[in-house]
């Protein structure tokens, strides 16, 4: 009998999970993913019904929506390529909620209308700040291994 190993390494690649969306990294994938929804929610609705009182504000919650749904993909996907993606992005939003959250309180005119990342995530009850803290350390603690295909 002759084995289609390609076909069974398929088989058994999909049904492998990544080791950084169990446990709490299942947590950490569904707040992305709430974040996801929430963020692109808001800025669809503030962009689309009053774009022109806070261009700049609504711009930023659309790029935060963008960054969310980037990293909750990433760390959903296996591989050394998607856990560069992951890295970037949450790199990108902790940088974001850092600089947008001292802004908005340093000069809240910049902002006449709250973004996602405004106030360091007051809106969100703060999580847009802490979440990236978490991410970061979830990830550096669940590298792929060396083998792992991007």
């Amino acid at each position: 009998m002759i084995k289609n190993t390609g076909a069974a390494r398929a088989t058994e690649a999909s049904r492998e999970r990544p080791a950084r969306i169990s446990g709490i990294g299942r947590i950490l994938v569904a707040v992305y993913g709430v974040l996801a929804l929430a963020a692109t929610g808001r800025s669809f609705v503030q962009i689309v019904g009053r774009f022109s009182e806070a261009p700049v504000a609504y711009s930023l919650s659309a790029l935060a929506a963008v960054v969310y749904i980037v990293a909750t993909v990433a760390l959903i996907r296996s591989g050394s390529g998607w856990y560069r993606l992951a890295w970037i992005a949450i790199s990108f939003e902790m940088a974001g909620v850092l600089v947008v959250g001292l802004l908005s309180i340093l000069d809240p005119q910049l902002f006449p209308d709250d973004t996602v990342w405004s106030y360091f995530g007051r809106g969100y009850l703060f999580i847009p700040l802490v979440l990236p803290i978490l991410g970061l350390w979830w990830l550096a603690r669940h590298r792929p291994t060396r083998g792992a295909i991007a």
